[in-house]
């Protein structure tokens, strides 16, 4: 598995993705400091990504929006 995905520019990106970023997940937790505002890391136990640290714009497909509609 690769450590980014869903890059936004790259050929095949879907345009439903962008509201599916790291930042908007309710299973992605900031760093703390400077590093929390771009980076933090996935919770969710059945994401690949799971316990790996993640920038705010990746996604994956095991995203779930948070209940507050908050992002980052």
């Amino acid at each position: 598995m690769l450590g980014r995905n869903r890059l936004t520019g790259a050929p095949g990106y879907l345009d439903g993705w962008y509201d599916e970023q790291c930042g908007g997940c309710r299973f992605w937790v900031a760093l703390s400091g400077e590093m929390g505002r771009d980076w933090g890391v996935c919770t969710r136990t059945d994401s690949g990504y799971d316990g790996r640290v993640r920038f705010e714009h990746d996604g994956c497909d095991a995203f779930v929006v948070r209940s507050d509609g908050s992002f980052g």
